[in-house]
């Protein structure tokens, strides 16, 4: 973890100056105060994150998808086969998935990610040599596809590494390349069920509880999924009991989050975690799609508390687990939609609101500016409003 303990040496907080200059600045604007709601608390916190309260440039957006396969396919959790994840990445080089229409209508570049398909094909070797481009397949392979979790770890130490450093440094390849947000999203085929075995093992709620029916499945199917996340979770507390009473939300250090990922993750899970690592490295703000982004991001703070002042959340999954892992983030997201796709949709789906944010954050007029008594915020005064 030499190379993960380097990066989280570089994670600084949010800049609390410019956070308060912008909460001044929406409340000159001449409308209701906090009536934008969680959009002005998001646009608050992207001038934390760029250091500044001047202006908030949200027009260069990226999606990083994030594709890998997984070896808990193996225990009948899916109503697909693994070859899907490699024609749906392939999808997205041609435009051709839900989520790149809706990037069309977003001004989104989309790139992405081979992080650990099954198949023929080089393993990456961490120099980063190879540039990204939007809608070109991008190699960062940690691996072909993960271990069945229900039998053994998901990944090698190694690999978990390095697939949490190809996240980090496409946060950083983007950022150079002039983007000034980042959406999260993923595709592999049965990554729903690290997820639920994450997020029961971090919330504490029963296997059960959190464990949906991903892209659709049968109610035997669903069965089989869930026996196969009970499962994960009890090798995990076997062969490491003393997570069985631990407070993840307290005491977890960054060798149990990395821990965690490496023994019920997937390489998928573990990059969505390292572009968040890399988003609070190099300072830009990053939006968490749904249930198994959240479950990366909450890994992400855990390995580093401040991580949290550099996400921002989108939607509501609509998977059994998405609001627990989201509360357990403790982050308020915009929409509600019952949307439970993958690929970043729902964090495509914020970018556009935030972009609207953005522009009234600029350019309304001020209270002065129209001669306007200003608004007094009676509901921050008596503790209503957050």
């Amino acid at each position: 973890m030499k190379k993960i303990f380097e990066l989280l040496s570089e994670i600084r907080p949010a800049d609390q100056k410019a956070m308060e200059a912008a909460r001044l600045r929406w409340n000159s604007v001449a409308k209701p105060i906090g009536s934008l709601g969680i959009l002005e608390e998001d646009i608050i916190k992207i001038a934390g994150i760029l250091g500044s309260a001047e202006r908030i440039p949200l027009e260069k957006s990226a999606l990083a998808v994030m594709c890998a396969d997984h070896g808990v396919v193996e225990e009948g959790v899916t109503q697909t086969g693994q070859e899907v994840t490699r024609i749906v990445a392939e999808n997205f080089t041609k435009g051709q998935t839900t989520v790149t229409c809706m990037c069309r209508v977003s001004g989104t570049d989309v790139f992405p990610v081979d992080v650990g398909m099954t198949g023929e094909g080089w393993l990456w070797d961490g120099s980063g040599k190879e540039a990204p481009a939007p809608f070109v397949l991008l190699n960062r392979r940690a691996g072909a596809g993960s271990r069945n979790l229900v039998r053994e770890a998901a990944m090698t130490g190694d690999q978990c590494e390095k697939a949490l450093l190809a996240g980090a440094f496409l946060a950083r390849d983007l950022k150079q390349m002039g983007y000034g947000i980042l959406a999260s999203g993923e595709m592999g085929i049965g990554n729903t069920t690290p997820a639920s075995a994450l997020a029961s093992v971090l919330t504490g709620a029963p296997p059960r509880l959190v464990t949906g029916r991903g892209a659709g499945l049968s109610d035997q199917g669903l069965l089989r999924k869930q026996k196969a996340v009970e499962a994960a979770c009890e090798r995990f507390f076997r062969q490491y009991p003393r997570y069985k009473d631990f407070s993840w939300d307290v005491s977890a250090e960054p060798r149990d989050a990395f821990l965690l990922l490496v023994e019920l993750g997937g390489f998928d899970i573990a990059a969505m975690a390292g572009l968040f690592l890399g988003a609070a490295a190099y300072r830009l703000p990053a939006v968490i799609d749904g249930f198994i982004s959240s479950a990366a991001a909450l890994l992400a703070v855990l390995m580093c508390r401040d991580v949290k002042d550099f996400l921002l959340a989108s939607h509501v999954s609509s998977e059994p687990g998405g609001r627990l892992v989201m509360d357990q983030l403790g982050l308020k997201a915009p929409l509600d939609c019952g949307m439970h796709l993958g690929e970043g949709s729902g964090a495509v789906a914020l970018l556009p609101l935030l972009k609207m944010g953005a522009m009234v954050y600029e350019n309304m007029s001020t209270f002065s500016e129209i001669h306007v008594e200003s608004y007094v915020d009676y509901g921050a005064k008596k503790g209503g409003r957050p």
